[in-house]
């Protein structure tokens, strides 16, 4: 129900407004009046009005100066000014300001009624236009978050020029002014559905670190499989410090609640240019990569972690060397669970955790590099049948067991590899799972409900998931690929039957006709009429 507001300062007049229609019984709601525009404002500004409708002539303040004052603080309420003044001044003002209507006293009830009536009209059609372009952007959401997640590639591998960078965050309405950044990577893992992509502990996490971001100091980054990043921008380092701190307790805090779930993190260094934000990244990466030498939960620094591993003076003493150290199921597990980017930091990682000199003796270095070859060949044979070429790749080359750099360099070349394939392998599997959403879609377009929730649901993946995996096996986001066969049906419609376009909105999945022919309109750069070829009748659409 559209509300009314009547400003007026004759008494009279004002009560024959208010009184002499029925507001009510034409579907309005009469929500206040005033005797001039500065009682009025202030109670515009609380309630909200719809249509005002305003003498001209007032005291204290005028009609003109109470429609600028509106119009400045809500362009959307539109404006019927009331006058016994026949200046053209007047008009010529009113229409510069925006005012809908500039009608003459004296004005009777029912002339009165169709003109608000007639502005009704046209607030429910811009309201319906307003419904529909929400929509719209509502449904693009994902092509927006993937649009996201490539800033933050470019953000992290210096790729783009900061000219470039400014254009895409103009687009994307983030912003990244500021004298001080520093990154934070957030991960987590249900303990409970270790094997489940599914997890609603998972999905509540995530929307929550979502909810961290305030579009002032914090910009969170979806990083897929790999959990959140996290932005911090600050004018000092100080105030860059203090905020880190806060978010860290924050987020201990909301953790704490899931007894469930393991979390880690790793925050990277403070820079002060966007163009070093790949050395945060770089640190956070390292500490992130950490979680995989230790056990629960943890958020570590990255410019405390150690560097390096090579120790060139110790001599080496048998003794010293704790064979229980050399632990086969971390390998194992990062085989699983890890990702290329991290590769370096965990084998730096793996060999501290044993005595420093352990590299520098031979039979150890053969050792364990024939340990790791053996857990990396079992690992891919697990997976899948090795080829000629993959088992080429991993066997080693002379000079691999020379010395202790060649040999790491032979370590962090397997696993890569190995990596490699199981993500070939795991691709083969999702395109399963992606051919399976494509029949979903294929089967339930015209459900109006159909969603990538929905249907994340039916794969038992998260939504946040399977948006990935379906845009890089079929190289587009899931809502594109839905909208595009949709419409794709919509077409074949309209040029094979002579159904209405309200019906074949409905046939593929639209229960609002004004919603599909915007779509339409969007997509297609016509209207279902014109794609018709004008077979259409008038007002079809």
């Amino acid at each position: 129900m559209l509300k009314i507001f009547l400003v007026e300062d004759e008494f009279i007049v004002r009560e024959g407004i208010k009184n002499k229609i029925d507001w009510q019984a034409h579907g309005y709601e009469f929500c206040g009046e005033a005797s001039d525009g500065e009682l009025a404002f202030p109670m515009i500004q609380k309630l909200k009005p719809d249509i005002v409708i305003t003498d001209i002539k007032m005291p204290f303040m005028d009609g003109l100066t109470l429609s600028k004052l509106i119009k400045k603080e809500f362009p959307w309420i539109e404006i019927i000014i009331l006058t016994g003044h026949e200046k053209f001044e007047y008009a010529k003002e009113a229409i510069k300001i925006g005012v809908a209507e500039y009608l003459s006293k004296p004005i009777s009830g029912n002339e009165l009624l169709a003109e608000v009536d007639a502005l009704a009209v046209k607030i429910e059609e811009r309201r319906k236009e307003e419904e529909i372009k929400q929509k719209y952007i509502a449904e693009m959401k994902e092509n927006y978050l993937k649009e996201r997640r490539e800033l933050f590639q470019h953000l992290v591998t210096g790729d783009k020029t900061l000219p470039e960078l400014l254009d895409i965050t103009d687009k994307l309405k983030i912003d990244l002014s500021s004298m001080w950044f520093n990154m934070l990577l957030v991960g987590t893992q249900s303990l409970e559905h270790a094997n489940n992509e599914y997890s609603n502990y998972l999905i509540e996490i995530e929307q929550r670190l979502k909810d961290l971001e305030n579009g002032k100091d914090i910009i969170v980054f979806d990083r897929n499989l790999e959990g959140k990043a996290l932005l911090f921008k600050a004018d000092s380092v100080e105030e860059l410090r203090e905020l880190q701190d806060a978010s860290i307790d924050k987020l201990e805090k909301m953790f704490a609640e899931y007894k469930e779930v393991r979390y880690f993190g790793g925050i990277g260094v403070p820079v002060n240019r966007l163009s070093e934000l790949p050395n945060s990244f770089e640190k956070a990466r390292r500490a992130f990569a950490h979680r995989y030498f230790v056990e629960g939960n943890h958020i570590l620094d990255g410019n405390n972690m150690e560097q390096g591993v090579y120790v060139e003076n110790d001599d080496f003493n048998i003794s010293n060397i704790d064979t229980k150290q050399i632990d086969r199921t971390k390998i194992k597990e990062f085989l699983k669970v890890g990702v290329s980017g991290e590769v370096v930091y965990f084998v730096e990682e793996f060999f501290m955790d044993l005595n420093k000199s352990v590299m520098e003796s031979n039979i150890f270095r053969q050792y364990i590099t024939m340990d790791v070859y053996f857990c990396v060949v079992d690992f891919v044979e697990s997976i899948q049948q090795m080829s000629k070429d993959e088992i080429e790749v991993l066997d080693m080359t002379s000079g691999v067991l020379f010395n202790a750099q060649n040999s790491i360099a032979y370590i962090v070349r397997i696993i890569e590899q190995a990596l490699e394939i199981r993500d070939r392998a795991a691709s083969n599997r999702y395109g399963d799972v992606v051919e399976e959403v494509v029949k979903y879609i294929e089967d339930n377009y015209a459900n109006e409900e159909l969603s990538l929730n929905l249907v994340a649901s039916h794969v038992n993946f998260s939504p946040n998931h399977l948006s990935m995996i379906f845009s890089q096996q079929i190289g587009q986001t899931f809502i594109k690929y839905l909208t595009d066969y949709r419409m794709n049906k919509a077409k074949e419609l309209l040029r094979c039957s002579n159904k209405r376009s309200s019906v074949i909105a409905q046939a593929v999945g639209y229960k609002d006709p004004h919603y599909f022919s915007y779509l339409f309109r969007k997509t297609q750069n016509m209207t279902p009429t014109q794609y018709r070829g004008g077979k259409a009748t008038e007002g079809e659409d």
